[in-house]
């Protein structure tokens, strides 16, 4: 198990039919090592934290195996971070993690605490009505994790289950 991408991005407004919405579903990969904190990696941030961020969802983790079926499903490439994660992974998914388990990634240590369920802006973004019920149905949601141990991590770093 191991981070292929750390992905980050600041808040941006988003169109929502006729409105324009701040939204921190935008996420790109960065390189080198990135800090994370109790609530947040640097140089990310989210728009509404009733419902986003905050002390149990401050990392938000996704499995690289379940980017074919997206791929196929919406038609077009992505690239790590599209589906607003901030960790993308391989090795690790639903079906091998439980809420609670502990993982070691860099000098992090981040606790799994539940999946994600996604909101309206996953819709905006990608302009798919269905894709909320879609990303529900496939259980390729990936999971939040909240940050038990501060520290540093990269690409390439191993997921060690505690």
């Amino acid at each position: 198990m191991h981070v292929i991408s750390v992905n980050v991005g600041l808040p941006t407004d988003l169109s929502v039919g006729d409105r324009s919405v701040p939204s921190g579903i935008f996420k790109a990969p960065v390189h080198g090592s990135v800090r994370v904190r109790t609530l947040n990696l640097d140089g990310d941030g989210q728009a509404d934290l009733t419902v986003h961020g905050g002390q149990y969802k401050a990392v938000y983790l996704y499995p690289s195996e379940h980017y074919p079926f997206w791929q196929q499903e919406l038609g077009r490439r992505l690239e790590w971070g599209s589906l607003g994660e901030n960790l993308t992974t391989a090795g690790i998914n639903e079906k091998n993690i439980c809420a609670g388990d502990q993982l070691q990634v860099g000098s992090v240590v981040l606790q799994v605490t539940q999946p994600r369920l996604p909101c309206f802006k996953l819709a905006a973004k990608f302009q798919r009505n269905d894709i909320i019920e879609t990303f529900l149905n496939s259980r390729k949601t990936g999971f939040y994790t909240r940050v038990v141990q501060e520290g540093s991590l990269q690409p390439g770093d191993s997921i060690v289950l505690l």
